[in-house]
């Protein structure tokens, strides 16, 4: 391992973000080909799960990848799909001098197969560099292959008090264009936005995403709560029914108390996102209800702060769910 080898990584980290929220129910993975330090090669999942980051970079890269290293996010797959051939194949056939990767596959059709079958060929296999990055860049495949659901962002925008609207619910708009330009983005890297019925009922959100140039990222929507939903929405009755929602991998929480107290409730929710403008509202409304908290001594050591920037004239502050 060398410091090239983590500076590649992580441009390969930050190069699978690219297709995050269109590649599901495969990771969205990054792939580099580096030879003489120069980058020859360069692949992301593309949308729908199709090709592969690595076979991206391969066929960008052409013969010189032969002698040359490659980073990958992701252990190369070892089974054989209807949509594509193994991509521990692919590499075996390219003939790269090394491997670098960040992160083992947990899917049992490869978990550890596709490391075995590049050092079967004589390839020099690196494992584990910048794992931890690239796992939080691919938190949706993980939640899946772990915990069998997708990975659920509860996004607030808050007063400084803590409260989301006026009394009579009026909330537009509580934090300012910066801040919502950024909450677009995360909806973009959604695959699926959700809101409660209530919240559907009153304001009709259209949930797309309106950034130039990203408008067709628009995530699939959801409505939490009994009832049927708009044409095109997908009914949830439940928090725990997003496990059934098809490739799906991300899930983001826009609104409003009722859905987040319900998620948060059956404790659902993975990342926390507060955009907090510098208004006071006083008597308005709470972001969430009861959650099932009765003692406080369990609200420590529950969320862990992550990030925080500011955004225009506001605050985001993003927690994680501390778990095992």
């Amino acid at each position: 391992m060398s410091a090239d080898d983590r500076r590649f990584m992580t441009a390969a980290i930050a190069l699978s973000q690219r297709g995050r929220g269109r590649t599901a129910p495969n990771p969205p993975v990054g792939c580099i080909i580096v030879r003489d330090d120069r980058v020859i090669g360069r692949g992301w999942t593309q949308p729908g799960g199709r090709p592969h980051a690595e076979a991206h970079a391969i066929e960008q890269a052409g013969a010189a990848v032969e002698g040359a290293t490659i980073y990958v996010t992701l252990e190369p797959c070892a089974h054989v799909s209807a949509r594509g051939p193994a991509c521990a194949d692919l590499l075996v056939a390219a003939r790269p001098a090394r491997v670098v990767i960040a992160a083992g596959d947990p899917d049992p059709r490869t978990n550890g197969q596709g490391i075995d079958r590049l050092r079967a060929a004589g390839i020099i296999v690196v494992d584990g560099i910048e794992a931890d990055a690239a796992r939080a860049a691919m938190a949706g495949f993980f939640a899946r292959q772990t915990w069998g659901r997708p990975y659920v962002t509860l996004k607030f925008g808050l007063s400084i008090d803590g409260r989301i609207a006026l009394p009579d619910g009026s909330s537009r708009w509580i934090t300012g264009p910066v801040a919502r330009a950024h909450a677009h983005v995360e909806r973009a890297r959604s695959d699926v936005i959700l809101v409660g019925r209530g919240t559907l009922e009153a304001d009709r959100p259209a949930l797309d995403v309106r950034l130039p140039g990203l408008e067709e990222r628009s995530p699939r929507r959801a409505v939490l709560g009994r009832g049927i939903a708009p044409d095109g929405w997908i009914a949830l009755p439940a928090p725990q029914d997003i496990a059934a929602i098809d490739a799906c991998d991300h899930v983001l929480i826009e609104g409003g108390a009722g859905a987040a107290t319900a998620f948060l409730k059956a404790d659902l929710v993975d990342r926390l996102l507060i955009y907090r403008a510098p208004i006071l509202i006083g008597n308005g409304l709470p972001a969430i209800g009861d959650i099932g908290l009765t003692e406080l001594a369990d609200a420590h050591g529950r969320w862990h702060h992550k990030e925080s920037r500011a955004l225009g004239s506001d605050r985001l502050d993003g927690y994680h769910r501390t778990r095992s």
